[in-house]
């Protein structure tokens, strides 16, 4: 039977699991510690997570990995590069890829990998998430532009899981329409775009007050947490409150 075919009755026995994507890290190790063994560099939660490292979600090691002999891979398909799924596979190992796009999406997937893949009870976390966001109402109403790299320059396009999550926050991305996902757009052009507001998150570029603000001045910038606006898992529930007041002191003040 395939990941996701259909609901365990429980956790197996002394289930190993490597997870190559930090928001999946977190979800797996807050709903049930000690099934992961293996997890990348870039899993900074929970706070003193003790696994083996397994190098980036781009260039993860797969042969470390192999040996470990894990029951489960948990991967992503955008953060994570197919030739490397394809290698864990042809291993031997069984993954399980996520796709999320939107937010009704994340919480379908958790509920998958948790409940369905790995035979653990539903966690108050999740239902926390979904509640946090059930008719949520706007934080204001914006147009913006979001950068997620500098040199070059790259923003949110279509089709993302941050845009749902700004446009239900009631941010109107400016290129939410774009052909591409992650386009390339020169600070000039953003600079001339006619938004209210750009908002700038701490991944996976580290923007800061002084990195990122300066170069739209006179345009209202809103730092934000990029775990709070990227990551799909136990963060969730607490990320309406966390954006909506950063956009709104980038805006008010207050």
């Amino acid at each position: 039977m395939g990941v996701g075919a259909g609901r365990r009755a429980g956790p197996r026995a002394g289930l190993r699991v490597v997870s190559l994507v930090p928001s999946l890290t977190e979800a797996v190790a807050e709903t049930r510690p000690g099934l992961l063994v293996a997890a990348t560099d870039w899993c900074s939660h929970p706070a003193g997570l003790d696994v083996v490292r397994v190098g980036g979600t781009k260039n993860p090691d797969v042969a470390a990995i192999t040996a470990l002999r894990p029951d489960l891979v948990i991967a992503n398909e955008e953060e994570n590069r197919a030739p490397d799924l394809a290698a864990l596979r042809a291993a031997g190992l069984e993954v399980l890829v996520t796709e999320i796009r939107d937010l009704p999406q994340a919480l379908r997937e958790l509920d998958r990998l948790l409940v369905r893949a790995l035979g653990l009870p539903r966690p108050g976390w999740l239902d926390a998430a979904e509640e946090a966001w059930a008719g949520l109402a706007p934080a204001g109403e914006w147009r913006a532009f979001v950068p997620v790299w500098r040199r070059p320059w790259m923003v949110l396009g279509r089709d993302t899981f941050a845009g749902d999550l700004l446009t239900r926050l009631g941010v109107r991305n400016a290129y939410a329409g774009h052909a591409e996902r992650y386009p390339r757009v020169p600070a000039e052009e953003l600079a001339a775009a006619g938004c209210d507001l750009v908002v700038l998150p701490d991944e996976p570029y580290r923007f800061t007050a002084q990195d990122g603000p300066e170069a739209f001045p006179g345009l209202p910038a809103a730092l934000v947490s990029g775990r709070h606006l990227t990551w799909y898992g136990p963060s969730l529930a607490e990320a309406p409150q966390v954006l909506g007041a950063a956009l709104r002191r980038a805006v008010h003040g207050s």
